[in-house]
């Protein structure tokens, strides 16, 4: 490494600029030790855009500039004033651009280093949270997407399925909306005889009103549980069926008692509602209740025999079929044909449950199903075709197929579909 020549003599302190005597040793103003000669710096301050030559940092003895080239020194001139710094013979001095150039080359972009999937898979396990569907590895926040790759994850009512021994549902979101605003519930009882009794409620949210899923999933759960209870003491299915309609609108009613804060952000959407049916099974009666446009259809086992729709939709379209404006197929076809004049809500008009019973002669299926599938099969015909030959006997099949045939039409809205034999049968029999 190169040194330091001695230090000549100073005209002036290098310390406080004060003027100094020949062979002054210390300053006689702040005491500097004039002796020891300063040490040049390894760093180069950042300059300022005030313009003039940038003085180069001292090049260190392997400077690639070439062999036998000391780095430059100051040196007095005959005033004993340090000479300026001559620019460095291989470049030109530079006007100042503020710019330090003693530093290495930065990238334009910092690459990110992908996390380990062992070490986020291991924290997974450790607080035992939900695992990404897609990278399988990060943590799923409390928001539904990935800690680590950012991936929304499926939501619960995205899909759901539920077999009850012989009774089967299965709900989807489809293809366009952003959330299942349909929920359904089905279960089985036993009637006070002994004989067996099957249960399905389907209910679909109306996506105009407010929190429209959480409608369905109150209404659906309330009326489920009103049949269930009923039906074991002795209540007539179809009086049940009525005072399970009542009951689900007063499950959706209540929802509507949300905070001020909450109508302040919303101030322009009706209050949480959704559309209702349901059927209950026995060994020899088939009840129906709706309100709404959601629909339940017969279709024999014997296909020679004809299918049949059970309910009657409460629509501008079934208004206009019924008064003689418009035959069904000119109503259906109108934009305003699935605007709906009844529904379970604390806005609706007037709740009018509507309840039919039935003695088929002959075995079959009932389908209750939103209007996510009845829209790819409206007709009793189509909807007989859509349906599975062993529907009876493969319950949750049959749904699952339903659902299928609704998203390969388009997919264009939430789909619920439940599938009850006729006859109920007897207790423990299911799915084959």
């Amino acid at each position: 490494m190169s040194q330091m020549p001695p230090q000549a003599a100073l005209s002036k302190c290098p310390s406080c600029a004060e003027p100094l005597e020949s062979g002054d040793r210390f300053c006689g103003a702040c005491g500097h030790d004039l002796s020891v000669a300063a040490v040049p710096q390894n760093d180069t301050p950042t300059l300022t855009m005030s313009g003039g030559a940038v003085p180069r940092p001292a090049a260190p003895a392997d400077d690639p500039q070439g062999p036998g080239l000391p780095p430059y020194v100051a040196r007095p001139d005959a005033s004993g004033a340090e000479a300026p710094a001559p620019a460095h013979p291989l470049e030109p001095a530079q006007a100042s651009s503020g710019v330090r150039f003693d530093r290495p080359a930065e990238p334009d972009e910092y690459p990110l280093q992908a996390p380990d999937p062992r070490v986020a898979a291991e924290a997974v396990a450790e607080e035992g949270a939900t695992v990404c569907v897609a990278c399988r590895a990060g943590r799923v926040d409390s928001d539904g997407y990935c800690e680590n790759c950012g991936h929304a994850q499926p939501r619960e009512r995205d899909h759901m399925e539920q077999e009850d021994g012989p009774v089967a549902a299965v709900s989807d979101r489809g293809l366009r909306h952003h959330r299942n605003e349909d929920a359904f519930a089905v279960g089985r009882a036993a009637l006070p005889d002994g004989s067996p009794a099957v249960v399905a409620v389907v209910c679909d949210g109306v996506s105009s009103a407010t929190r429209p899923d959480e409608a369905s999933l109150a209404a659906s759960r309330a009326a489920s549980d009103c049949l269930l209870a009923a039906l074991p003491r002795g209540t007539h299915p179809q009086q049940a069926m009525h005072d399970a309609i009542v009951a689900a609108a007063r499950a959706v009613d209540a929802l509507a008692g949300e905070s001020a804060t909450a109508r302040e952000h919303t101030p322009h959407q009706n209050a949480p509602a959704c559309t209702f049916v349901g059927a209950v099974v026995t060994s020899g009666l088939l009840v129906v209740g709706w309100v709404g446009d959601s629909r339940a259809y017969w279709v024999p086992v014997d296909r020679a025999a004809p299918a049949a729709r059970l309910t009657e939709d409460d629509s501008w379209a079934a208004q206009m079929v019924a008064a003689g404006l418009m035959n069904e197929a000119e109503a259906y076809a109108d934009e305003r044909a699935h605007a709906i004049t009844g529904w379970l809500g604390a806005d609706a008009y007037e709740l009018e449950p509507h309840t039919a019973s039935f003695k088929p002669d002959r075995p079959g299926v009932v389908v209750v199903c939103t209007d996510g599938l009845w829209n790819y099969a409206e007709t009793a015909e189509e909807m007989a075709e859509a349906v599975p030959l062993d529907a009876a006997v493969r319950p949750l099949h049959s749904a699952r197929v339903l659902v299928g045939h609704a998203l390969d039409g388009g997919g264009h809205d939430n789909v619920t579909v439940a599938v009850l034999p006729f006859p109920a049968p007897p207790q423990g029999a299911g799915s084959a």
